[in-house]
């Protein structure tokens, strides 16, 4: 008897292993995917510019990135004693302009540095919704907590969202030209532009994004997180408190199957190791001494020699 309905997964070419390069980019759900990789060491960089929802805030970055233009005092603004921009997350922001401006163009460069080697990229898409800053009409990561009368809110149109994303497309293959794009829409919904409203959103993005990696399918690939959180997880078990956030069993579950379907299985003997390495590292020891804990050390340095041997550029500086 089935209780639940599978999202059936395409396997793909070029799959991540070890010695791939990545990049994760977009929404919070970008940060759980990130995340998962890191825990496993793989070579992952993400959110050089924090979380951004839309695909046209993601567009502005990589466009700042690939034609390495500085930001400058025009593309910051201060509020409620801080410096802000547009362009990012307000993680960026800081208490003075310099040291603003100093981690934008950080930010930048890390961008640039990291779409340059990537063999992977991991684009999440949140929603189609935009706020527009009225002086400018640029669409922007973050409002700031600044009142709303001056922006305009939009639902970006399909046909629009394709141009955005088409150009995305050109911007990273001119970083990399033989990069590989892994695109998803955020399972996460966004219940405060309303029900139907976030249905509206995430249909616009579904039908936009496969619009356009239906023309660029050799380097293009889709993973459905959204589809397995409201369809294969149809229940609110699976949510946060809020019911709105996957919880840690949802996040678990997708990440295995986006591990089944976009990492090589020659590397999950090695993710174990790493793995088993890691909830030794991070259970609570009660005795700092003794023959349990210099068993326990020797265990811990062990599976650490063999891991750094096979892939120096692994760290375990807790260890």
């Amino acid at each position: 008897m089935k209780l639940s309905t599978v999202v059936p997964l395409q396997p793909i070419p070029h799959l991540i292993d070890y010695g791939s390069e990545l990049l994760c980019l977009g929404s919070c759900f970008a940060e759980h995917i990130s995340r998962k990789l890191d825990h496993f060491h793989f070579k992952v960089k993400s959110n050089p510019f924090g979380i951004l929802f839309h695909p046209e805030a993601i567009l502005n970055v990589v466009e700042k990135a690939v034609t390495d233009k500085e930001f400058t005092e025009d593309d910051i603004f201060r509020h409620n004693e801080n410096w802000h921009s547009f362009f990012s997350h307000s993680r960026l922001s800081r208490n003075s302009s310099a040291e603003t401006l100093a981690v934008l163009n950080s930010a930048r460069k890390q961008l640039k540095e990291a779409g340059e080697k990537s063999s992977h990229i991991i684009i999440t898409l949140g929603t189609s919704f935009i706020y527009r800053e009225k002086s400018s009409h640029l669409g922007v990561a973050n409002c700031h907590k600044l009142s709303q009368d001056q922006f305009e809110k939009e639902l970006t149109p399909v046909d629009e969202l394709k141009i955005i994303l088409s150009q995305l497309l050109l911007n990273f293959k001119t970083l990399h030209p033989d990069v590989k794009l892994i695109f998803t829409i955020s399972p996460v919904r966004h219940v405060k532009d309303g029900i139907v409203e976030n249905q509206r959103s995430k249909a616009r993005l579904v039908s936009a994004l496969h619009e356009v990696l239906e023309e660029s399918s050799s380097f293009c690939f889709y993973f459905p997180s959204y589809e397995l959180m409201v369809d294969e997880f149809r229940d609110y078990r699976f949510y946060d408190r809020d019911l709105i956030h996957p919880n840690t069993l949802a996040v678990d579950l997708i990440w295995e199957r986006f591990k089944l379907n976009f990492i090589s299985e020659a590397v999950y003997a090695d993710m174990d190791k790493v793995e088993k390495l890691q909830k030794s590292i991070a259970h609570r020891q009660t005795v700092s001494k003794g023959e349990a804990f210099e068993k326990l050390k020797a265990y811990q340095y062990k599976l650490k020699e063999e891991l750094i041997k096979k892939y120096p550029f692994m760290n375990f500086d807790n260890l």
